[in-house]
């Protein structure tokens, strides 16, 4: 089993295309083509981290939270990044990131977070744009069911509740090959109208290369006219953070203490309580500040993030309760969750949880 076998496991769950602009994700650091001889699975990549590895035969490193995220000019060991990356080097480890992809996937960190609290009925909170494409193409019309069917078998073209979709409309194409064209249909220096069917369908940005590689072997003609279209749909099963309910709502006081104790944190800083009851929670791990309009807004009668700031606290507005549990406390079961997708697949391989705690915050 090679690196390369692992990371496209984990990308079937968390697709790097997932993840934000600003984000490193993917193999920062190691070769694809290397044999695996054990994963270490962490939230981050620290000193400790690969000397872990090391002691328990791991050459590889999946990690969520990126150890390179700024370019780096020199690696000369003057910073923790610094050295972890020339540890990892000198002693052949790789290292993975996960990190925003696994944010907006619809089974990652923020529905792992609606586990442990035990939420149902769960939606994404924010729906992510910029996801869904489209694709038009012309095909002659004898054709147009055979091509349909292989594009269908890359990507079920899903909206929503319904698959298979696709759209399909009938008119005339004309070309005309130049001497040096070999064309299926008509004659080269002839002018030739053929019967076509315009073929749309939606997909996911991260199959876009294995649409136009089904759509070229899978179309007639020498020359394949298409289109691929990006849009600004919102794609409701991937984006930031989740929203949920409890079976049975409990008092602000009794939900807090349950935050607390089931979420392991020995720190809960939270808005001024609103003498109402807690069904409906909104969650997002890491830094969610920026998501406490779209909680409120959905309705929800807690958010449960982390990183808040002082002013942000008065953007409860009356109407929510804020929950700040901590950065290191709202991802930590993150690595579990990495831990068991991966142990499904590859059940006679070592896959191993860190023992080390990365959590750089301390309380007394």
């Amino acid at each position: 089993m090679t690196v390369k076998d692992v990371t496209n496991y984990i990308e079937e769950l968390a697709p790097l295309k997932y993840a934000e602009s600003f984000d490193n994700v993917g193999l920062l650091i190691g070769d694809y083509s290397t044999k695996v001889s054990g994963v270490l699975v962490t939230l981050d990549t620290l000193e400790d981290t690969v000397d872990e590895a090391i002691a328990k035969n791991c050459n590889l490193i999946v990690s969520f939270h990126p150890i390179i995220f700024g370019g780096l000019k020199k690696i000369n060991g003057n910073s923790y990044v610094e050295r972890v990356v020339l540890k990892a080097i000198k002693n052949d480890i790789a290292i993975y990131a996960t990190h925003t992809a696994l944010d907006n996937s619809k089974n990652g960190v923020s529905a792992k977070m609606c586990e442990v609290l035990g939420l149902e009925n769960t939606q994404i909170l924010i729906p992510k744009k910029g996801i869904i494409k489209q694709l038009n193409t012309y095909v002659p019309d004898e054709k147009a069911e055979q091509l349909r069917t292989a594009l269908l078998e890359v990507n079920t073209n899903t909206i929503g509740n319904y698959d298979n979709c696709s759209f399909s409309n009938l008119g005339e194409g004309t070309f005309q090959g130049n001497e040096n064209a070999n064309p299926t249909y008509g004659k080269k220096g002839e002018l030739h109208t053929e019967k076509e069917t315009k073929i749309s369908i939606v997909f996911e940005s991260k199959d876009e290369k294995a649409i136009i590689n089904a759509l070229k072997e899978n179309h007639p003609y020498e020359e394949v006219a298409y289109e691929i279209i990006s849009t600004e749909n919102v794609h409701e099963n991937i984006g930031m953070g989740m929203i949920g309910e409890f079976k049975i709502e409990m008092d602000e006081s009794e939900f807090l203490h349950y935050l607390k104790k089931t979420m392991q944190t020995d720190c809960v800083r939270h808005s001024a309580l609103l003498n109402k009851t807690i069904k409906k929670v909104a969650v997002l791990g890491g830094s969610g500040s920026f998501a406490i309009d779209n909680a409120r807004s959905a309705g929800a009668d807690a958010y449960v993030s982390a990183d808040f700031k002082y002013h942000e606290f008065f953007k409860a507005e009356k109407k929510i309760l804020l929950a700040d549990i901590g950065h290191y406390e709202s991802e930590q079961f993150t690595k579990n969750l990495l831990v068991d997708y991966l142990t499904k697949k590859f059940s006679n391989f070592a896959i191993i949880l860190s023992e080390k705690s990365t959590n750089p915050i301390h309380y007394i």
